[in-house]
């Protein structure tokens, strides 16, 4: 385990006062656990702009499975990245939408090209990649 180091911040009241009702609608139990998690996703954000380490996300999908073919094409693009699909799960919204999430593993160059065209591919209503990190040296 690490060591944990204590330090000082100089911040204006009122921005102290708008990230203390921020914390506490998100449940935070103090400013260190807040303050660590937006250290933390600014990492995040700098290892998928660096495309150079390994990295994960999500990317969800809302279509009809009526749209004609659209369901194969998915599945075609999910084949021609293979390497880099974790898991994919399939639930069935009604008698027609679908949410489809695809776990993805790899440099964020790739998951980004995957990911835009799954949500590209014609009759997707909506889609989104969440990104994150796969833990390595983030305390």
């Amino acid at each position: 385990m690490t060591k944990t180091i204590r330090f000082g911040v100089s911040i204006d009241e009122r921005l102290l006062n708008r990230f203390d009702e921020l914390i506490s609608k998100k449940g935070y139990v103090n400013r260190s656990e807040a303050v660590r998690d937006l250290i933390r996703n600014n990492l995040v954000n700098e290892q998928w702009e660096s495309n150079t380490e390994e990295t994960v996300g999500t990317v969800t999908l809302v279509y009809d499975h009526h749209t004609r073919e659209l369901s194969d094409k998915l599945t075609e693009h999910q084949h021609a990245y293979h390497q880099n699909i974790v898991s994919a799960m399939h639930v069935h919204l009604d008698a027609h939408h679908c949410l489809e999430v695809v776990v993805v593993k790899g440099k964020p160059a790739i998951i980004k090209r995957l990911s835009d065209e799954l949500i590209g591919t014609k009759g997707v209503k909506h889609g989104k990649l969440v990104t994150t990190t796969a833990g390595k040296g983030m305390a």
